[in-house]
């Protein structure tokens, strides 16, 4: 047996949501900051997300996570996340699946009943709490990078489906999200479809309309993902939605480039931006929570901890708290004969 590359990964999901977590195989990454060893890895190592995350070793739902060493010497961990199209600076379900792993497989020494640890992803650094019993985590609760709305309520021509209104904002990453009644769908799983379509036009037009960039990171440029949301119905929760994976490249001189797959979680990143939103519109305050449930009926739980400003947008400090499950442990090989070594993509469930 020849191998060229190596990779050991413990495999996790949030709440419904994949999030492969490489604990071994990553090459060393220069940078004096995660988020410029994420842009390294991008750069010069950009085949380890392709060869995980596209076939025959990953799927278009599937997100990854490189641990690496933190560059703030308060924290306990950094790690990468590693999407179809992107490498965002943060996510919530990853950010939870990292955490359990790093827990549960004793690479950060795990404290009963309540584990506190710093993590410094790309965006930034997190304070993380959890709730760990008999060995296993049972919860997991950080304090989110601060989230903004930069467009409320304005309006957004997507082809096929005509003038819909949006918010565009900001949770970790740049979002446009829309009341999904105006494009006829309820954001269940079962119309996964039909919601992807919709989402995946509304982010090429948002794109093609309002371009955003971060005040404090400009290379942080949006929006790259989309969500659809819906009333509760379940009277545990406080609202329901679905978001796009995307899976294929923007391309300004082409519409509907996109293609995509459902978060099969509520995702963390877009419970934040819809916080920040919320708050923009005056429906929700500090302290409260706010219970949002995925497609599969999933929930992270929101909460606005307190108001900050960044750049010229008021905006709030969130947290978020969820679920992770350990599924597995493997080792990922390469052969040097191996015709795909970047991993390969088929149109009929990638679009």
């Amino acid at each position: 047996m020849r191998i060229r590359r190596m990779i050991t990964a413990v495999e996790a999901h949030a709440e419904g949501e994949g999030g492969r977590v490489i604990t071994g195989g990553i090459p060393m990454l220069k940078g004096n900051s995660v988020f410029e060893k994420m842009q390294y890895m991008q750069a010069h190592h950009d085949d380890i997300r392709l060869l995980m995350l596209r076939e025959p070793r990953g799927n278009p739902a599937l997100c990854c996570n490189a641990i690496v060493p933190p560059c703030d010497p308060t924290a306990d961990a950094g790690f990468i996340v590693m999407e179809q199209t992107e490498y965002p600076p943060m996510s919530g379900s990853n950010a939870i699946c990292v955490t359990t792993v790093l827990l549960e497989t004793r690479i950060v020494p795990m404290i009963e009943p309540l584990t506190v640890l710093r993590l410094e992803a790309p965006a930034g650094l997190i304070e993380v709490r959890a709730t760990c019993r008999a060995g296993k985590v049972e919860r997991v609760e950080f304090e989110n990078v601060p989230a903004f709305a930069a467009h409320i309520g304005v309006p957004l021509d997507v082809p096929g489906f005509g003038t819909v209104e949006v918010d565009i904002a900001w949770g970790g990453m740049w979002f446009v999200m829309a009341d999904s009644a105006q494009f006829g769908l309820d954001p269940t799983a079962e119309n996964g479809g039909a919601v992807v379509r919709a989402i995946e036009a509304m982010r090429d037009a948002a794109l093609r309309t309002y371009p955003v960039a971060h005040p404090d990171n400009p290379d942080l440029q949006g929006p790259t993902i989309g969500a659809l949301t819906a009333p509760p119905t379940d009277p545990a929760t406080h609202g329901r939605g679905a978001i796009s994976v995307s899976s294929g490249v923007f391309k300004p001189d082409r519409p509907y480039a996109m293609t995509g797959a459902l978060d099969r979680s509520p995702c963390g990143t877009g419970t934040c931006a819809k916080l920040a939103v919320l708050h923009a519109k005056g429906l929700l305050d500090v302290g409260q929570d706010y219970v949002n449930a995925g497609p599969l009926g999933t929930t992270f739980t929101g909460r606005i901890e307190r108001i900050c400003q960044v750049g010229p947008y008021p905006a709030i400090v969130p947290s978020l708290s969820g679920r992770a499950w350990i599924s597995g442990v493997s080792q990922w090989m390469l052969d040097p004969t191996d015709p795909f070594p970047q991993g390969f993509t088929v149109g009929d469930i990638w679009g």
